[in-house]
């Protein structure tokens, strides 16, 4: 087992993780694909290698892949590989991930992202256990057990014809679903404690502290949309900024982009628009200050002072989201061009506040 699995093991006791973690030892023996569903941040990958470690496969290659960092040519290329002269600087033969893979487990995150073109070509991998490279006739064979993951709802886009149902019925033999942190309250404090010291280690610091009351607080109530990759940034980065005190961490810097001195020049929507898609939700600032479906703008009532703005803010977000979807006629697609997303992005947002039946 290598040192990093060893290092980048799962942290908690909550009910939660703990049915995760049994679910990830019944099914890792089996040489069948397993989707793993979850939320940016939730930790998709380190179940995978748990899932592969804790495998007949435990000492064969572990090889991984992220869908969305590549264009349709590229990671076609990149999964099955291709033959000399395949395309323009084609020199030499490119083994894939498939090949390198062979014997152990091939992890391949952002599923969803994945092209008609890409989904029929690994349906044919899981059914046949063989492929070409791009620009070869010669059929390789293969033997890899397929381990991916998503942080959408894959059933839904297959019901809307953006994914294919037959590849998720291949990969769907199990499905493990990743609780968000904010549902393991009960491991939100030892995972930052454990981050914490990790931090001061790195600081060389000869002593971590630990938390005062109001730190604690603060890590215990903040919603943690980015889950654990989320809290790893923010303790690490209240501990390296306090790290010349010498005393417990008072203050969480949960934003770092907070400064009176932030410039607020919006960008125009057109521009958003082509800017690359990610998975992240628009801020509430965001929100509150795009165009509504009528093309008026929104205007926001003087305010009385003091006021929750975490509050204010997911009420801000939850109006436009209602007032556009009836615009859009209940139409996500439609929804999200009214708001200048993308489909997932939206869907992403509609999940966050359980609008995704309404």
């Amino acid at each position: 087992m290598s040192n990093q699995f060893q290092q980048d093991n799962l942290i908690g006791q909550s009910n939660a993780l703990l049915e995760v973690l049994e679910h990830i030892s019944q099914v890792a023996p089996l040489s069948k694909p397993v989707l793993i569903i979850g939320e940016r941040g939730t930790g998709k990958e380190l179940i995978a290698e748990r899932l592969h470690y804790l495998s007949k496969r435990w000492d064969q290659s572990f090889i991984k892949l992220n869908c969305s960092s590549l264009s349709e040519n590229l990671l076609e290329s990149e999964l099955f590989g291709h033959d000399a002269g395949a395309f323009t600087g084609a020199n030499k033969k490119h083994e894939g991930r498939f090949e390198r893979a062979d014997g152990g487990t091939l992890f391949l995150d952002e599923l969803a992202n994945t092209s008609g073109l890409i989904q029929e070509k690994l349906l044919r991998v899981i059914e046949y256990g063989e492929f070409e490279r791009v620009g070869g006739s010669k059929t390789v064979q293969t033997d890899v057990r397929l381990i991916c993951a998503a942080n959408e709802d894959l059933p839904s886009l297959a019901e809307a014809g953006e994914f294919r149902p037959d590849l998720l019925d291949r990969l769907a033999f199990d499905v493990i679903t990743l609780p968000p942190l904010r549902h393991r309250s009960e491991d939100i404090m030892p995972l930052a404690e454990y981050f914490a010291v990790g931090m001061a280690r790195q600081l060389k610091l000869e002593l971590f502290e630990g938390f005062t009351s109001n730190a604690v607080e603060q890590l215990m109530e903040y919603p943690w949309p980015g889950n654990i990759r989320e809290l790893k940034n923010v303790v690490e980065r209240s501990v390296y900024r306090n790290a010349d005190t010498n005393a417990a961490i008072e203050q969480i810097i949960i934003d770092p982009f907070a400064s009176p001195y932030r410039p607020t020049k919006r960008v125009k929507t057109k521009e958003r628009r082509q800017a690359p898609s990610t998975d992240a939700s628009p801020t509430a600032a965001d929100c509150n200050s795009e165009v509504s479906a009528n093309n008026s703008p929104q205007t926001e009532a003087s305010l009385s002072f003091p006021i929750d703005f975490k509050t204010h803010c997911e009420q801000g977000e939850v109006r436009i989201l209602k007032q556009a979807l009836e615009a859009g006629q209940f139409n996500q697609k439609k929804t999200a061009e009214l708001l200048g997303l993308s489909y997932h992005q939206l869907r992403g947002i509609l999940k966050k506040y359980n609008l995704l039946d309404k």
